[in-house]
This record gives structure tokens, sequence and C-alpha cells, in this order.
């Protein structure tokens, strides 16, 4: 416990720093109010532990502290300050098989911006990631924030004419696999598939000769000169594309914002070979 207070006050004083409020909610919400990650809202037990109330409706322990944060922020918009910037921490609870590093109650520190569409808000929250690593005790070096944005990848699909949502998933998922498979493992997988130790065999994405040295060249774009080089890489793919110039402006303002606020290529980098956490 003294290691775990010691670490959140650290952590703490970081997002306060920045301007962030602590907020505190409670353990349990409605199940409906957990959204889209429940399987199902008839018998919500999957993935999270949930029980029926007197009135007959499902309860869930809370799973993270972000869904709890979309209730409150929408009970509460009308007199709500915004951007409204809140940090919290605390326990959740996942109702999954524990193993290595995997708990059923676990605790979480948490920061999020609400009511701000400005790449600077996203900036804001890598730099307090950095700063909150740092301050929890991880020698700089340790742990390297990647980043990416979506609309660069919606530019490159587009740029590589994949066109069914299938396909996009398809190229999204080889991508996915890259520091497993490497670079001729993802060829395969965006190409007419691959076979593996096993003899199974993974149906690729189908995508021919240009299409896929596109994607290839994208996923490589990521450069030892830093943020603005990588970026500069990126531009060469995905330019020309409405979407993929609007993420590359984007990156761009969050590149210089973390600049001024003092974090180094070696602190923060642009991956574009990051696909988890998109939502694709």
């Amino acid at each position: 416990l003294r290691a775990e207070r010691a670490i959140l006050e650290a952590v703490s004083a970081v997002y306060e720093r920045y301007g962030f409020e602590a907020l505190d909610t409670g353990a349990f919400e409605y199940a409906d109010a957990l959204g889209k990650f429940l399987p199902d809202s008839d018998r919500p037990n999957e993935g999270v532990f949930a029980l029926q109330d007197d009135d007959d409706q499902w309860m869930a322990l809370r799973y993270d502290l972000t869904a709890p944060l979309a209730r409150f922020a929408a009970q509460t918009w009308e007199t709500l300050p915004k951007p409204f910037r809140r940090y919290a921490y605390g326990p959740v609870w996942r109702n999954e098989k524990p193993g290595p590093g995997r708990f059923r109650q676990f605790i979480q520190c948490d920061a999020d911006t609400v009511g701000s569409a400005r790449p600077e808000a996203d900036a804001e929250i890598i730099a307090m990631a950095v700063e909150g690593l740092e301050a929890a005790g991880l020698p700089r070096g340790t742990a390297v924030l990647k980043i990416n944005n979506r609309k660069l990848l919606n530019g490159l699909l587009t740029a590589a004419g994949a066109d069914s949502a299938g396909q996009k998933l398809a190229v999204l998922r080889a991508v996915d696999k890259l520091d497993r498979l490497g670079v001729d493992g993802v060829r395969l997988l965006l190409g007419e598939g691959r076979l593996d130790e096993s003899g199974d065999f993974t149906k690729g994405a189908g995508l021919k000769g240009k299409a896929v040295d596109q994607v290839l060249d994208f996923v490589q774009a990521g450069s030892k000169g830093g943020r603005s080089a990588t970026l500069d890489n990126i531009a060469r793919v995905v330019a020309g594309s409405a979407e993929g110039d609007e993420g590359l402006l984007e990156l761009s303002r969050i590149d210089a914002a973390l600049t001024s606020l003092g974090i180094a290529d070696d602190q923060a980098i642009v991956d574009p070979s990051i696909v988890r956490g998109l939502e694709y």
C-alpha cells in the first residue's frame, strides 16, 4: 500500500500541475451506461461482474474509469465547464480468467478531456502520460509512447484501394501483426494469405502489388529523425487524400504542442504501424 500510494500521489501531482481536477465515481454503474462493451444487455455477465437490483435493473462493477466519466458528463452536460479536464484513480473489475499480469481487480489511473476536439488537447494527454510514467518511477527511455491517427489509416486505405469494410479490416489486422510476423509475413497477409508453421492458412486482404507496397511503405515510415521526419515520410504515401491530409495536419499540431511542452522525440514517437486502440 505504501508503494501504491506513493505512485498515485506522484502521478496525481502531475495531473494537477496540468490543471486537471480529481473526480471520483461509484464502483457500480447501471449496465446500460457501460455501453457497447457489454455483450448482452439482458444478461451482461460476460467480462463484467453484474447483478440485478430490486427493480430488476442490471448493475455492474465498473471495468474502467472512462465509461463512468461519460455517464457523469452526459448527466451534467449543461452545467459542466468545457473543456472538462478530470483525472481519477481507483479499482476496476474484469470478469475474466486471471493469469500473469491479468487480474480480476486492479487499480487504474486515468485522465481525460471532454468537450474539445483540438489536437492540442490530445498532446496535453500524451505529455501528461510521459511525465506520469516518469513520476511513477520509470526512468526516461524505459517507456516510449507511440501515437498515430486513424485519419491517416483511412487515407492509406483509400490510396490502396481497399473498398469493402471486410477488406479494410483485413488490412488493419495484417498491419497489427507487424511486430510478430515482420514485413514478409504482413506482405503475405496483405495479399492472398499466409500459411503458418502449423499448416493453418489465414486468408489475406487481397490487395495487389502497388497497393501492398503502399501499405508497407506507410507502416515503415518511422524515422530516427524524430516525429517531424516521420510525418514527412508518411506524407509521401498518403498526401492527396483529404482525410489523410487532415490526419497529417492534426499530428503536426500534436508534434508542435509536444515540442513546446518539452516532450522530446525519444519520449513520444509517431508510429504509423499502431492500429490497436484506434477502434478498427
